[in-house]
């Protein structure tokens, strides 16, 4: 089985109130996710294993939540200047980390 890809570029990450950036972002490769800035500095990154990711109970259809570690991001995967940008892609993500650890939907 090979590892899910994901790529997704424009995207607003968050920790609680504070906006890390505006426009970062989300890889999934070689079995782990990266969050980056939109200079490509390494906002956090771990193994698939150690992810989790989900839908906030509250906002809009772009956003998801990923849990790094015991860090929680909220991600606007929407508005983005590439073709992963809006709705679908925060469900193409969830479902990415969900298909590569194996946790089911």
């Amino acid at each position: 089985m090979t590892e899910p890809e994901f790529t997704a570029t424009g995207v607003r990450i968050g920790r609680r109130l504070r906006s890390l950036t505006r426009a970062g972002q989300v890889r999934i490769t070689g079995g782990r996710l990266e969050l980056l800035t939109s200079y490509g500095s390494e906002i956090d990154s771990a193994p698939l294993g150690e992810v989790r990711a989900g839908k906030p109970w509250f906002g809009s259809a772009d956003r998801a939540t990923a849990d790094v570690d015991g860090r929680r991001y909220l991600l606007r995967l929407g508005g983005g200047h590439t073709g992963d940008a809006g709705p679908p892609a925060a469900r193409r993500f969830i479902d990415a980390v969900r298909k590569a650890t194996g946790r089911a939907t």
